[in-house]
C-alpha cells in the first residue's frame, strides 16, 4: 500500500541523504583502520623477523647454518648458547650488567635533582646553567676521544671500570635532565604547595610527590641510558685493555676473532648480547611511550 502524504516523502528522502554519507564514512573509517592494521603488522614483522632468526640460527651447526639458512634447525643444538657463555660472554656479560646498573642509577639520581632544582627554584643564573647542560648535548663522544684518555690516565682511573661509568654518566646526563626537566614542569605545583603546608621539605617533596609521579619518565631515561651505555663499543675499546674488565660489545669482537669459523656460536652470543634490552623494551614500553609523549609537550 502506497501513500501520498508530502510529509512522508520528505522524512524518507532526508533518512536517505543523510543515510548516505554516514555509511560511506564507516567505510572509509573501517579501511583506513585496516589499512593502519596491516602497515604495523607489516613494520612489526620486519623488526621481530631478525631478532627470531637470530635466536634459531644461534641454534644451528655450520652446516645447517649455510645450507638451511632460512629454514628451522634440522637440529637443536642449545649446548651452542652455554658454549658462548662459557668462551667468554658470561663474563663480559656480568661486567657489561655492572657498568651498565651503575651508569642509569647514577644518572637517574643526579639527573632527577637536577631536573627537579631547575624546574621548581627560581635563582640567579638558572637559564644560564641550563643552557650549560644542554650544550652536552652537542658534544660529540668521538671529539673527547683522546682528552679523556689522557685525563683518565692522569687521576689513574684508566684500565678499570670507573674509566667507563664516568664518561657514561657524563655524557648521559644532560639528554636526561632535558627530558625530566621537561616532565617535571607539567606537575601541579599545588600539590608540592599542599605537602610544604603539612611540613615537608623540599626533599621530602622530591621523594614523595616528584619521583611517583615522574616514575614514567624516569623510567623512560633509564630505558634510553641503558640502550646506549650496554651497546657502547668506542670507549669501552680505547679506555679498558684488560680482558677481564671488557664489556660484551667488545667481547663478542673477541669471541668472533676466537670461533671464526663457528657461526651457530657467534650468533648465539649476539642473541644473549640483545636479550636484556628486549626483555626491558617489553617490560617498561607503556611508561616509555607515556614517559616520552608527556615530557615532549611542555618545556
Amino acid at each position: 500500500m502506497t501513500t501520498n502524504n508530502p510529509v512522508v516523502k520528505t522524512n524518507e528522502i532526508k533518512e536517505i541523504k543523510t543515510g548516505s554519507p554516514r555509511l560511506s564514512l564507516k567505510v572509509k573509517n573501517r579501511i583506513f583502520q585496516t589499512s593502519v592494521l596491516i602497515w604495523f603488522s607489516l613494520f612489526a614483522l620486519v623488526i621481530i623477523y631478525p631478532i627470531i632468526w637470530l635466536g634459531l640460527s644461534g641454534l644451528k651447526s655450520n652446516a645447517d647454518f649455510f645450507l638451511n639458512t632460512w629454514s628451522l634447525p634440522k637440529e637443536w643444538l642449545w649446548e651452542n648458547y652455554k658454549a658462548a657463555w662459557d668462551a667468554g660472554i658470561g663474563h663480559f656479560f656480568l661486567n657489561s650488567v655492572f657498568i651498565t646498573v651503575i651508569s642509569v642509577v647514577t644518572v637517574l639520581l643526579l639527573g632527577s635533582m637536577a631536573a627537579y632544582g631547575l624546574s621548581r627554584f627560581q635563582f640567579k643564573g638558572q637559564n644560564i646553567l641550563l643552557m650549560i647542560i644542554l650544550s652536552g648535548l652537542m658534544l660529540a663522544p668521538q671529539v673527547s676521544l683522546i682528552p679523556l684518555y689522557k685525563l683518565l690516565q692522569a687521576i689513574g682511573l684508566y684500565n678499570t671500570y670507573w674509566a667507563l661509568i664516568l664518561p657514561y654518566v657524563a655524557f648521559q646526563l644532560p639528554f636526561s635532565i632535558f627530558l625530566m626537566r621537561s616532565y617535571f614542569l607539567s606537575i601541579p605545583k599545588e600539590l608540592e604547595e599542599s605537602a610544604i603546608i603539612d611540613g615537608c621539605n623540599s626533599w621530602k617533596v622530591y621523594r614523595h610527590i616528584i619521583v611517583p609521579m615522574g616514575k614514567p619518565i624516569i623510567a623512560s631515561c633509564a630505558l634510553l641510558t641503558g640502550m646506549n651505555v650496554w651497546n657502547e663499543f668506542m670507549f669501552a675499546l680505547v679506555f679498558v685493555e684488560d680482558s677481564a674488565l671488557r664489556t660484551i660489545p667488545v667481547g663478542l669482537m673477541n669471541l668472533r676473532s676466537q670461533l671464526n669459523t663457528n657461526f651457530g656460536i657467534q650468533l648465539a652470543g649476539l642473541a644473549i648480547s640483545a636479550l636484556p634490552m628486549i626483555i626491558a623494551y617489553i617490560v617498561f614500553q607503556k611508561q616509555f611511550v607515556r614517559g616520552l609523549s608527556a615530557g615532549s609537550v611542555k618545556g
